[in-house]
């Protein structure tokens, strides 16, 4: 699979979407029910795996007579898979479709709600037809959860070793397509039975014929990922750190990158060896981006802490968007003070003031270029300060003042409980606090303080994620680790 390629795999639903078996497990559900069925059952009989049907039968009142989930859910097994193998009929367009994939090198994955030996037997039977075969195949039988939850298809991606955001799935029922969006794919919905209407990241047609790769591929690209990485002073206390840099942005799906801490030459160095367009601000911030850069903003000479944006152009639309990368001052840190010296919420607020005034001059900037008409916006950066979404205890004002100004964080939209994703990004290199002085070697605190923000203009996270690759050896003997940073890198991706 080449890296490069916006379209690294294609995913595909089974029942309904690539075969015509919707109507073989109705009328399996309509025997094991012993009634026609209705409009009024379809939520509960399509798109569902056999386990929430047979719960669904057996609490029907009289519908199971008498039989529990478990001796219904066997039943229905029983009928559907006698009705697939009496024939499977491709739905049209399907076999083209895979063909050319296979064709193309593209990996494709099969990712269904049916049992394994269900699934099993269609595939055989695709590729007695002449379908090529399936990457990776997922079934109800391997996740925990099935869909509408993101499981089967973040396992499918976790197999093929892709990036959600540059997959597309191809699904025919609102649960299929809920579950895919969850996960952060794109989404082909050719709709079966229940209409579907479209939507961000979400492309609907009557079916599959003439769909191709290239019509696939350009579904990946109505999406941004955005990554934001400190470099810890350009990578150079890492050994082999510029070709560990530049594997971690080939693997991380990232369209623009905002750095910081470029120690100046990083970011015109990664931009060579990608042949990416670039742009650097004093001796600290940097951007690279697949997409050209159209404009140059804030000021060139800007010192190490700060902020420095490029207008960039999506596709042959037009369609612009302004990113910004910002380093907010280091010290005094709000974590510390209120971790090792127990100040309270009103002095850590006042503390504060220097990264206040910082991203208050950074969001005036980023509004004076954006100016009035609704221009799509993303702020990126290590900010040195928790979020108030995070530390509900103490209103952190420098999160606040940026959603004062419209910003949305990518990361708690995506995440909204911090305490089950508390999302840290630093550090993943000091479990204990590395400097000398009355704290040294007690617990570091972790914390969230490098961001992906953006305006809502015409973007809509679909996912973000905190990124570091390996197992980070601790302070002090970190120089061999893979990855070559002190802070953990954020990568969200926006349906455009």
């Amino acid at each position: 699979m080449n890296p490069e390629r916006p379209l690294h795999a294609v995913l595909f639903d089974m029942d309904g979407t690539l075969v015509d078996t919707e109507g073989l497990w109705w009328e399996a559900v309509e025997q094991v029910a012993g009634r026609p069925l209705t409009d009024a059952d379809r939520p509960d009989v399509l798109g569902r795996p056999v386990e929430h049907t047979a719960a669904w039968l057996a609490a029907e009142d009289g519908g199971g007579g008498g039989r529990g989930a478990e001796v219904l859910a066997a039943e229905l097994h029983r009928e559907f898979a006698d009705r697939v193998r009496a024939g499977v009929v491709p739905r049209p367009g399907a076999l083209d479709l895979l063909t050319a994939l296979a064709g193309e090198g593209v990996p494709t994955a099969l990712v269904t709600a049916s049992p394994r030996a269900v699934a099993d037997t269609v595939v055989a039977a695709l590729t007695a037809l002449g379908a090529p075969g399936f990457t990776v195949t997922v079934t109800a039988d391997d996740t925990a959860t099935t869909k509408p939850e993101p499981e089967p298809y973040l396992a499918a991606c976790a197999a093929l070793g892709v990036e959600p955001a540059r997959c597309v799935a191809v699904e025919d029922t609102p649960t299929g397509v809920a579950s895919a969006e969850a996960a952060g794919c794109a989404v082909l919905a050719v709709p079966s039975v229940t209409p579907i209407a479209p939507a961000p990241g979400r492309t609907v047609r009557d079916g599959l014929t003439g769909v191709t790769p290239e019509f696939l591929t350009g579904l990946t690209q109505r999406q941004l990922t955005v990554m934001s990485w400190n470099l810890w002073l350009g990578g150079g206390l890492v050994e082999d750190y510029r070709a560990k840099q530049l594997a971690v942005l080939r693997t991380s799906g990232a369209d623009v990158v905002g750095f910081q801490e470029t120690g100046r030459l990083a970011t015109q160095e990664l931009a060579a060896e990608l042949g990416w367009h670039h742009h650097t601000a004093g001796e600290n911030l940097g951007i690279l981006s697949r997409h050209p850069v159209v404009a140059r903003l804030g000021d060139p000479e800007v010192g190490f802490y700060g902020a420095a944006g490029v207008r960039i152009r999506i596709d042959e639309t037009g369609r612009e968007v302004d990113v910004w990368t910002a380093h907010l001052h280091y010290t005094p840190y709000g974590p510390y003070e209120s971790a090792f010296d127990g100040l309270p919420a009103e002095e850590l607020i006042a503390h504060e003031e220097i990264r206040l005034a910082q991203i208050q001059d950074t969001l005036a900037r980023i509004a004076k270029e954006a100016g009035e008409g609704g221009r799509s916006v993303v702020l990126v950066g290590d900010f040195n300060a928790p979020s108030h979404l995070d530390r509900p205890d103490v209103p952190w004002p420098v999160t606040k003042a940026a959603e004062a100004a419209g910003l949305r964080d990518s990361y708690r939209e995506a995440h909204p409980d911090p305490v089950r994703d508390p999302g840290h990004t630093w550090s993943p290199i000091h479990p204990v606090h590395p400097e000398e002085g009355p704290h040294a070697g007690a617990p570091e605190p972790q914390d969230r303080i490098d961001f992906v923000l953006h305006n809502a203009h015409g973007l809509r996270t679909l996912t973000s994620r905190t990124l570091v690759t390996g197992t980070p050896s601790p302070w002090p003997d970190f120089a061999a680790n893979e990855w070559p940073s002190d802070h953990a890198a954020v990568v969200t991706t926006f349906a455009l």
